[in-house]
């Protein structure tokens, strides 16, 4: 049997590495640093996360594109500080065969530099805007820092990114409240529990006016960027001269947004949700939502394999995605244990007293609870604690990060907390960056300024002692 994994709440970076592969989700020994391989199981979770992407966006009028993963050099260096943020991560294309390239192409970092060429071409007049487009592809980073599978890696090969043009900053804007409930969605179907936060300017997405972030809590307590969004404002629209004919005749450059979410949100429920077992997945993103397992036994194993297919069909008529464990050289244990694993959210038992009892033992993969129900009442049953069991992971993973969020009045208490709990630290901030500096002194990045409370702001900074314009969080991040 496969040695136990390491405890999820004191060893949490040993029993990520190690779930990843035991559950065949990903294998990170892929002989270049920073890459990885989706296993078919992970590759099934990843194919439910991106559909749930796309169904938001397309639900919200964004159309699916497919760009190159090449920029040239100099499409790369228009945006100036575009290029200076991202300057030392960048991969770069210098030979064609044997033969030196001319202009070297990047291995697209993000894709602004990628698609905005492309938009100067497709954009003439205000009949054309807006324009709302995303691309699910890789993005790549010559990440020097210690890489950690899915969490921070080189290669990310599940970038959703959406681009938007518009003809006013102020629809710009709307744009960007629309990018945040589109968010809020996905990571609520997730079960994910999240802060967003307003980046400090030296912070934000280089290139923007401003840039919004969802960053989620992560057991070991460091909080993890798991989606951004920005206004780029006419930032890019005028140096790559994106411009559209309005009404009055004159011509105007666009106003633009992006936004965009990577592996890091499968990541997050993965390790949100998980415990000592394995992964729990919920349900409507588990790619197997109930394993039937046949107890053996020999003188009725006819009739409980065929017990077990009528049920698997009537729960599939249902709607529910389901497989049949039969495999006949593993004990139910061994079975139990590889589903647990991998985070089926439902295990049903099959053996010859349920038979007698024409009943099933029905398992919560969160709770470990057993219920006996009635073999014609699984389908309702079985929908009925998959509803519960979605209500119950989400109110726990809230409530277990509600429980971390800490607001104190001094840099001293700040310090004490992130070094003993980790977790989430609110403290009052004047807003200066010399003052916000001095706040990420307390070894701790400052995530921004809460967009997701309404709160008076009543209190004084505490780097300098100032009336405070308002709260601002801190967090160990990874």
């Amino acid at each position: 049997m496969t040695p136990p994994l390491a405890k999820r709440n004191t060893n949490f970076g040993e029993w990520f590495r190690k779930v990843l592969v035991e559950a065949g989700i990903l294998d990170y020994r892929y002989p270049i640093k920073g890459c990885g391989v989706w296993l078919p199981y992970g590759f099934q979770i990843r194919r439910m996360v991106t559909n749930l992407l796309r169904d938001l966006h397309d639900k919200s009028g964004h159309e699916e594109v497919l760009f190159p993963i090449m920029v040239t050099e100099p499409n790369l260096r228009k945006e100036a500080s575009h290029i200076k943020d991202f300057e030392n991560e960048v991969f770069w294309v210098t030979h064609g065969g044997r033969k030196p390239l001319k202009i070297r192409y990047a291995l697209r970092p993000t894709s602004e530099t990628a698609m905005y060429p492309m938009f100067k071409l497709w954009i003439r007049s205000h009949a054309d805007l807006p324009i709302k487009m995303y691309q699910i592809g890789s993005v790549f980073r010559y990440e020097t820092k210690t890489t950690r599978p899915i969490i921070r890696v080189r290669e990310v090969t599940t970038f959703k990114e959406a681009h938007t043009c518009h003809a006013t900053l102020e629809e710009a804007e709307e744009q960007v409240s629309e990018a945040i409930g589109i968010y809020k969605r996905f990571f609520d179907a997730c079960g994910v529990p999240y802060l967003i936060s307003r980046r400090p300017d030296w912070d934000k997405f280089p290139g923007s006016l401003y840039s919004v972030a969802f960053d989620v809590l992560m057991p070991d307590g460091r909080t993890m960027q798991s989606g951004t969004i920005h206004n780029l404002g006419k930032n890019f629209s005028t140096v790559f001269d994106i411009t559209y004919e309005a009404s009055n005749g004159e011509h105007e450059n666009v106003c633009q947004t992006c936004y965009g979410i990577s592996e890091r949100g499968i990541g997050a429920q993965l390790s949100v949700h998980g415990d000592d077992n394995g992964v729990v997945l919920i349900p409507n993103l588990a790619p197997t939502q109930v394993v039937i397992i046949p107890i053996p036994d020999k003188e009725v194993m006819p009739s409980i394999l065929a017990v077990s297919e009528t049920v698997a069909e009537k729960l599939s008529d249902s709607g529910f995605r389901v497989k049949v464990d039969k495999r006949e050289e593993l004990t139910p244990g061994a079975k139990f244990f590889y589903w647990e694993l991998r985070g089926v959210p439902i295990r049903i038992e099959i053996g010859p007293r349920d038979i007698k009892k024409k009943q099933a033992i029905v398992v919560r993969r969160d709770t470990f609870e057993k219920k006996a129900c009635v073999l014609d009442d699984l389908p309702l049953e079985v929908r009925q604690i998959v509803e519960q069991m979605s209500t119950d992971m989400r109110t726990k993973a809230w409530s277990w990060m509600n429980s971390r969020i800490f607001r104190v009045d001094t840099l001293e208490k700040a310090k004490g907390i992130l070094a003993k709990k980790g977790g989430i630290v609110e403290v009052f901030w004047c807003g200066t960056e010399d003052c916000g500096h001095g706040l990420e002194q307390v070894n701790a990045k400052l995530l921004g300024v809460p967009i997701d409370i309404e709160e008076k702001t009543e209190g004084r900074c505490a780097s300098c002692g100032k009336k405070a314009s308002s709260l601002v969080r801190l967090a160990i991040a990874y």
